[in-house]
């Protein structure tokens, strides 16, 4: 099938990290994959959750949001709570994080990352992984001078992409006409672009074989590992 924007079956929109987009922040990333817009904020907090306090122990977790003007439709703000589809995607973003770091190196501190979608064209929740992975590993360099932590927090790197078949096809990180015209969607989430910290995966409109899963794994992978080159440029390299 011919793709809306002319990519082949396996290939990545372009993705653009502009690293210092918020200058309050602790780190700060816009990310763009093709038409999907997100504002990554990692911030650090005053305190650890109230069930870690006395632990020793710190964490990190993450809020999203599509704001108003993301998508063609004006979608409402989430003035009485976060949706359902909301809560999934801040706790899937912020397991994907702390699958990334030593807690325990930490110490009593919290870190929350603040994904905004600003246009929204497929693919949100793994753009919000990419560009939050690289918004933590900013913050945590300004950050440990200031907490007195001098050892390697992140082990690893976290990057994540979308997959699904679209009309009998196997594609790679949709765009939202494909992934609204999916037969099955996906998404993977990575560590060092070698094994899986999770594997989400439906059959909208049809169930999927064995083949095709290991297809959208494979098509998975060698994103992942393309993204992870992308992100170490993004932070010099060397995890803080």
């Amino acid at each position: 099938m011919i793709r809306i924007d002319s990519r082949k079956f396996d290939e990545t929109r372009k993705v653009k990290l502009t690293t210092g987009f918020i200058s309050s922040a602790d780190g700060s990333v816009l990310i763009e994959m093709g038409n999907t817009r997100v504002i990554c904020n990692a911030t650090l907090l005053p305190e650890v959750p109230a069930w870690l306090a006395g632990k020793g122990r710190g964490w990190i977790t993450a809020e999203y949001a599509l704001l108003p003007q993301s998508t063609e439709k004006r979608v409402d703000r989430e003035r009485k709570g976060a949706s359902g589809r909301t809560q999934e995607i801040q706790r899937l973003v912020g397991r994907s994080l702390r699958g990334a770091a030593n807690l325990d190196l930490l110490g009593e501190h919290a870190i929350v990352i603040d994904c905004d979608v600003i246009q929204a064209d497929g693919g949100t929740r793994t753009a919000s992984i990419i560009g939050g992975f690289v918004a933590l590993a900013i913050a945590l360099r300004r950050i440990k001078p200031k907490i007195g932590v001098s050892t390697q927090i992140l082990k690893h790197f976290v990057t994540a992409i979308s997959v699904g078949v679209v009309h009998g096809e196997p594609l790679l990180d949709l765009c939202y006409v494909e992934d609204s015209a999916a037969d099955v969607d996906m998404n993977i989430v990575m560590r060092d672009a070698e094994s899986f910290i999770e594997i989400q995966g439906t059959g909208e409109h049809s169930d999927f074989d064995r083949k095709t899963l290991d297809t959208l794994i494979g098509l998975g992978e060698k994103a992942c590992k393309e993204i992870c080159e992308i992100q170490k440029i993004a932070i010099n390299g060397e995890l803080p």
